[in-house]
């Protein structure tokens, strides 16, 4: 059962960034009206406020930047290997490399321009839609989530989880308020990074069932074993490698 819902929260993730994507293609006009209307006020505010510029420059830059997550997973792959998890670093590897290449492919399929306002506080290359910052994001907060949370004390796990979320949610309005995505480019990168997320989550919990190992919810992590590791196991023998 819990295979079945890790299948169906894949679908549940793709269907809104599929219907993301079709509705851009189409141009569909309400979402033309969101996109632009928010853009519009958002950009009022950056003109009015400098420091709030450049505030929002170094959080989309650095702090929640794409090379700052990426570096976390890169981190959290060499941590993993250390500790011999060889699927789980591999899991999390390809989940990081996943999600750039579906970004990727989605930018040169749909090709949307980005935001043309007048006096631009900032710029960025290449296609709009998904938003790429709030895609690897997403990816990469997730990735942190689900491997790291069995280690994580149960009563700060709502912390954890409210960091990742500030995370998201933060880059994103960063992205839209600078004038560089549409609303729609990010919510289509958290819904297509979380379909990324969910379906590798689903191929690694078929490999946890073929091998005998009980199938795991989001809130214990991917491999709940994990925090054993480190520990001796019964009797003074060696401690399990993952």
């Amino acid at each position: 059962m819990r295979l079945t819902g890790t299948a169906v929260g894949t679908v549940v993730a793709a269907v809104p960034a599929a219907l993301a994507l079709v509705f851009v293609e189409a141009q569909w006009a309400p979402l033309r009206r969101f996109d632009h209307g928010a853009a519009a006020s958002l950009h009022q505010q950056a003109l009015e406020h400098p420091g709030l510029v450049r505030a929002l420059r170094f959080l989309t830059d650095v702090v929640w930047g794409p090379v700052t997550m990426r570096l976390l997973v890169a981190v959290l792959v060499v941590w993993l290997l250390s500790r011999r998890a060889w699927r789980l670093a591999a899991w999390a590897a390809v989940t990081a490399l996943a999600g750039a290449a579906a970004g990727l492919l989605a930018k040169n399929t749909v090709e949307r321009a980005r935001p043309h306002l007048p006096d631009p506080v900032a710029h960025s290359p290449g296609f709009s839609f998904p938003s790429g910052h709030a895609m690897t994001a997403t990816t990469s907060c997730a990735t942190l989530l689900l491997v790291l949370l069995p280690l994580v004390p149960r009563r700060l796990r709502p912390v954890a989880w409210a960091l990742a979320v500030v995370t998201v949610v933060g880059v994103s309005g960063t992205r839209v308020a600078l004038g560089v995505h549409w609303v729609s480019d990010v919510i289509g990168g958290w819904f297509l990074g979380l379909a990324v997320v969910a379906s590798t989550a689903l191929a690694f919990e078929t490999w946890r069932s073929d091998i005998g190992r009980p199938l795991t919810t989001p809130a214990q992590g991917l491999e709940p074993e994990i925090a054993d590791a480190d520990r001796p196991a019964s009797h003074g023998g060696p401690s399990r490698s993952l």
